[in-house]
């Protein structure tokens, strides 16, 4: 029987699968719920918590994050992934030429920088042709773990795993042990995921997206005919700040967006005018002879015209329990509020009306000074902003490409740690103003370190407790009456089953002294067990936490804890079986 810690342990765990299964509660809210009971019944101490914070894996990612980040702000990177991907002229094909690609690079460097660098291209590439994102970033992180198993280097594992053999004087894995097996499960999944997995991928649509999609049902573009009443008037002299269930939000002059707009903003003939609101209340306002036309059913200006930041009202935020017009929105922020949603469902009516709560998701045009009084207001979080691309300092861009070539260079030759090559490379993009404090506000996400952090403290708790031996001894005691195979069964499942939900390191080490004491007492070459371990700890496909890289691209595709065992799962099994057949052959078991 369980301990009392090995229980809570245990019966946490349980529960956190199952929350984030159905999907309920949000998975960091439910890791930090996890950990507080860690930490209020004592299974876990709070320095083992706060130690996540200093992990040098989180910080890495982070910093991976803010780099590519900075690239993508001051180079054109997708031009260079064009000339790759040039020739990609369907989904399938481009999915094709995108795995084979970064598993091949993935054998060689670190698959975490690889999706880092790629993940804002892919998910460019599918929304420039109406692909949902979510159909190619799974894709994306997976073939960089099954790229990685092609050499001894392309995954950290397996460098995990050739210091236990070293530590204990045994003989180390050879590229052999890796290549082929890796070619074979690569090229097995690639063609899975190509003809199976791509069906079982979800369909997720950001809320950018949904809000385009409904954008007619409230937002409404109309314009000023030659022989309107309205041209030469200001805004406020044509009485169109107070219309019933109607809102100006912006005005299109010349391809030029004129927003927020002002009440002293003349108007002038051809002028597109932009409402959000009640569209019955836009059609009468079109009908009252004011001179204003509707646009061709056909026409779009979403996407071409407007620059739509997404933000969310905070816990405390001034903004709460407030509504709009008495909220002075437009002069304390400097933005026009195209739209609220509550809840996942617009908001009806006009928007000046709304009383805003904790949690609305508005969609804002904003001018220059947005940022800097929201600085200062703290009333709203930003989510995402779709901006246009600044200009590049020419000579500070170049001297930084040097710098991060010369950093690739050592760090491929063994010279320089990722770590300090990383944390070389953000401390030169702040000190060249190539990155501002602004841009890592913007793009850090707290949600990814919340849950890195605390699936580390989940991982300790279920080591310090002994609560993962006891999952590995009751299953070792299930497969050891079938002999080398039930061994090597049972051995490769076991770490499977660690690596879905602690850091794949920790599964080796938690595996490697049980397979070592086996392999000893038995009198057997461990050689095919040690290549299992390695192998089955990168087979982490059914969990977003499982892998670093599927965490990565959890929130930019909109995925549910879900997606990732619907594709996942038979993938597991395919390169498990594999796996096993595979070293049973080759290994002579």
């Amino acid at each position: 029987m369980p301990e009392f810690d090995q229980f809570i342990v245990l019966s946490t765990l349980g529960l956190l699968i199952i929350g984030l299964f159905t999907d309920v509660i949000k998975p960091a809210i439910l890791f930090l719920v996890a950990v507080m009971i860690f930490l209020v019944t004592g299974v876990l101490e709070p320095v083992k918590f706060l130690q996540g914070f200093a992990n040098q894996q989180v910080i890495t990612i982070v910093l991976l994050v803010l780099i590519s980040a900075g690239l993508r702000k001051n180079f054109n990177i997708s031009r260079l992934f064009d000339g790759l991907f040039k020739a990609t002229n369907s989904t399938k094909s481009f999915l094709l030429t995108m795995m084979s690609f970064v598993a091949g690079v993935s054998a060689f460097i670190n698959n975490t920088p690889m999706v880092a660098m790629m993940t804002p291209y892919v998910y460019d590439w599918g929304k420039k042709r109406n692909v949902p994102p979510s159909k190619l970033l799974i894709p994306l992180s997976y073939a960089t773990i099954l790229g990685g198993m092609i050499t001894v280097v392309g995954t950290s594992t397996n460098l995990v795993m050739l210091g236990f053999l070293e530590q204990n004087n045994l003989p180390l894995l050879t590229y052999e042990d890796f290549l082929y097996l890796g070619l074979l499960i690569t090229a097995i999944g690639i063609v899975f995921i190509l003809f199976g997995g791509y069906h079982l991928l979800p369909g997720n649509k950001d809320k950018l997206d949904l809000f385009k999609e409904t954008a007619r049902e409230y937002l409404v573009e109309t314009r000023i005919a030659n022989t309107s009443e309205l041209k030469g008037k200001t805004v406020g002299e044509a009485n169109l700040r107070n219309l019933k269930g109607v809102y100006l939000v912006d005005i299109i002059r010349s391809e030029k967006v004129i927003s927020p707009v002002a009440p002293d903003e003349q108007l002038l003939a051809k002028d597109k005018l932009i409402f959000a609101g009640d569209t019955k209340k836009i059609v009468e306002l079109v009908k009252s002879n004011k001179g204003l036309l509707l646009p061709n059913p056909n026409g779009n200006f979403i996407g071409n015209n407007l620059d739509i930041t997404e933000v969310v009202i905070p816990t405390n935020s001034p903004l709460a329990d407030k509504v709009v017009k008495d909220s002075d929105f437009r002069n304390d922020y400097d933005a026009a509020i195209v739209a609220i949603h509550r809840n996942g469902e617009r908001m009806r009516g006009k928007i000046g009306d709304i009383r805003l709560q904790v949690g609305d998701l508005l969609l804002l045009t904003t001018g220059q000074d947005f940022y800097k009084r929201n600085d200062v207001l703290k009333g709203l979080y930003v989510i995402s902003k779709i901006q246009r691309a600044e200009p590049d300092n020419f000579l500070k861009s170049r001297l930084f490409l040097v710098a991060l070539a010369a950093v690739i260079f050592l760090i491929i030759a063994g010279l320089l740690k990722l770590f300090m090559g990383l944390l070389i490379l953000f401390t030169l993009l702040i000190s060249l103003k190539l990155f501002s404090v602004a841009d890592i506000r913007k793009e850090m996400d707290f949600n990814l370190i919340a849950i890195l952090v605390c699936a580390l403290a989940v991982g300790n708790a279920m080591i310090g407790t002994g609560a993962a031996k006891l999952l590995a001894d009751y299953l070792m005691g299930l497969v050891l009456p079938f002999g080398n195979i039930g061994l090597l069964i049972g051995i490769f499942s076991l770490t499977v089953l660690l690596t879905t939900f602690i850091t794949n390191a920790a599964a080796v080490s938690i595996v490697f002294p049980i397979a070592y004491s086996l392999c000893t007492s038995m009198g057997v070459d461990g050689t095919p067990y040690y290549v299992a371990i390695a192998f089955a700890a990168s087979c982490a496909f059914m969990t977003p936490i499982g892998y670093q890289t599927n965490l990565m691209v959890y929130g930019p595709g909109g995925y549910k804890f879900s997606d990732y065992f619907r594709i996942g799962f038979p993938l597991s099994i395919i390169y498990s079986v594999t796996c096993l057949i595979f070293i049973t052959l080759r290994y002579n078991i």
